[in-house]
């Protein structure tokens, strides 16, 4: 590919490192505020099922809709951000992502669930999550790792803030009033952080200006790939691959916990005065947050590929740990939050490494295509996982699967993506992402 190196204009260049330090911080409270609808969905599992008279696998449907939603608009949902600007559609997604609860709160059927807490929802969250992530990108281009960790972060972190207060509430008051009270909280504060947020300036040749430094111009210059130029080639589509299997894991823990801790005896076991459920969850909340940072940090400095590799092979051991000890509730809670200090980071490392690839002007839109793998993951790890554990009686061949595709990723990584990145940039000492560092 042809490089030809902009001229940053002083003005903008200015603004722009004045402010995207902002619109990080604003970037990173509006992925709190839709943190919730997935990460503390295993506890509204058992009192909905309760509530409706659903099966386990017909109720994971709602979860699997909320997170496929999510994602497969999100290329659609990029291209009205480009055109209708961050601020109006990031609080749109905030107003869609409340009322999903708010009216989820008074359903009392499985298809009332499906419409408010899976489609409106999934909507919400979805313009919200592919908004950020396509901003920070751009804002960031010397430190694409670390920014998108950073945000992606607020994804995992802030249902640390709602978990305790969701289950506390839910026993004082029922589910319906929970939802209620945090649908109307969480809008509110993800329309606050809208207001200001926008695009980064642009220089004289258009190309978005954010950063400083010999590394900020050279990934700033790259050319950008169109959507329609992405899908026709072979990387994207071992990326979307990749992504998918990371995200079934992940998704599976995540939308089943509540079930397989029940069934391995810990879930209301007493550990350090806290039932192991929420406690799990909270934990969980945490490393899942923090992977998402720190390994799009060490990918800046080692590399996409051999950073994909080492957190990868480690979600899929720490499952193998948790399915050894399953029956001790302390190394439950603890195992639990190793397996997500091993799969949060995949929402750093998959979109740095695509806009690193496929450049920075279509990198909405184009991580957009990319998040789909998202919602297919929420398909295989969500109701497809429940009706396995169904039919055979056992998690043991559903946690199997999910081993045997994290380690298969991280191999890939190395062996797979690594060369194909390398022949389709053509300059592999110049590779973005691949162990060149980043400016201090």
């Amino acid at each position: 590919m042809s490089i030809a190196v902009a001229q940053t204009a002083p003005a903008a260049k200015s603004a722009s490192t004045g402010s995207r330090w902002t619109q990080l911080l604003l970037g990173l409270v509006a992925m709190m505020a839709i943190s919730s609808p997935q990460y503390v969905w295993a506890l509204f599992v058992k009192p909905m099922q309760a509530a409706t008279g659903a099966s386990l696998a017909g109720l994971q449907v709602t979860f699997s809709i909320l997170i496929g939603l999510q994602t497969w608009f999100s290329p659609l949902q990029g291209v009205l951000i480009d055109r209708f600007g961050p601020r109006a559609m990031i609080s749109a997604g905030a107003l869609l992502t409340g009322l999903s609860w708010v009216l989820a709160a008074s359903a009392s059927s499985l298809v009332g669930l499906y419409l408010s807490y899976g489609l409106l929802g999934g909507l919400g969250t979805g313009i919200i999550y592919v908004g950020i992530v396509g901003l920070m990108v751009k804002w960031f281009p010397d430190r694409r790792g670390l920014a998108t960790g950073v945000v992606a972060a607020g994804y995992g972190f802030g249902a640390l803030f709602t978990t305790f207060p969701i289950s506390s509430l839910m026993q004082q008051s029922g589910y319906q009033h929970a939802l209620t009270v945090f649908g109307l909280i969480l809008a509110g504060v993800g329309v606050l952080a809208a207001q200001g947020l926008r695009m980064p300036p642009k220089d004289a040749t258009g190309s978005t200006v954010s950063g400083t430094g010999a590394l900020a111009l050279r990934f700033q210059a790259r050319d950008s790939v169109t959507p329609r130029q992405m899908l026709r080639t072979p990387i994207f589509w071992l990326l979307f691959v990749m992504m998918t299997m990371m995200s079934t894991g992940g998704l599976m823990v995540i939308s089943q916990m509540g079930a397989f801790a029940k069934d391995f005896g810990v879930s209301d076991v007493t550990v350090f005065g806290l039932a192991a459920l929420p406690l799990a969850l909270s934990l969980d909340r945490i490393t899942n947050g923090l992977t998402r940072p720190f390994f799009g940090w060490v990918s800046d400095r080692i590399g996409r590929e051999n950073t994909m590799a080492l957190a990868f092979i480690l979600e899929g051991l720490s499952i193998l740990l948790l399915v050894y000890y399953r029956d001790n509730a302390l190394a439950f809670v603890l195992l639990s939050g190793l397996v997500f200090f091993g799969w949060g980071e995949i929402f750093s490392l998959f979109p740095s490494t695509l806009t690193d690839t496929f450049g920075p002007r279509h990198a909405t839109v184009n991580y957009g295509f990319l998040y789909m793998a998202q919602g297919v993951g929420s398909v295989l790890g969500g109701p497809v996982a429940a009706l396995l554990h169904q039919q055979t009686g056992s998690w043991m061949p559903v946690f199997a699967l999910i081993v045997t595709m994290d380690i298969l990723t991280g191999m890939l990584a190395l062996f797979a993506l690594k060369p194909m990145r390398r022949r389709w940039l053509g300059r592999s000492s110049e590779v973005p992402g691949e162990a060149q560092g980043a400016p201090a």
